[in-house]
């Protein structure tokens, strides 16, 4: 019998689902901004801060246009990494609260030297559905998947 391979890449693109999510998300917040009864100044400043996260949001972590955001994810000798335009491969650690449901994977990493941990949400849609399900595969029973990296 032969040993399981310990290399593993996937790569995905911009979600047209999750796009929606977010935007059917910010007009709620919009709505609630407009009905509020606060000092106009007050909702102004929220509507901003609303399209102000959007303009972040959206080319970096949802259509992933953006150089920094990231689009794949390796598994090899060294552990597992993460790949960007801007910085290309660079190892991170994955957190325990990452999450791989049937149709939304939540890979939630921590690079060396941050003390904040970085998330990144893969929908169904992102991924043909065999790379999907090979992923969420890998994120529940990969050896070591929550090792530190080297």
């Amino acid at each position: 019998m032969s040993s399981p391979s310990n290399s593993f890449e996937c790569r995905w693109q911009g979600s047209k689902l999750l796009l929606a999510a977010y935007l059917a998300c910010l007009a709620l917040a919009i709505t609630a901004l407009a009905l509020l009864a606060i000092p106009p100044l007050l909702a102004l400043a929220g509507l901003a801060l609303c399209l102000g996260h959007a303009f972040w949001v959206i080319p970096r972590q949802i259509l992933l246009s953006h150089p920094d955001a990231i689009t794949r994810l390796r598994r090899d000798a060294h552990g597992w990494q993460l790949w960007s335009a801007v910085r290309g491969w660079h190892s991170v650690q994955l957190r325990r609260d990452s999450m791989a449901l049937p149709g939304l994977v939540i890979l939630r990493f921590r690079r060396p030297g941050q003390l904040f941990a970085r998330s990144q949400c893969i929908g169904h849609d992102a991924l043909e559905p065999v790379q999907h399900r090979r992923l969420r595969l890998r994120l529940k029973f990969s050896r070591k998947r929550w090792a530190a990296a080297e």
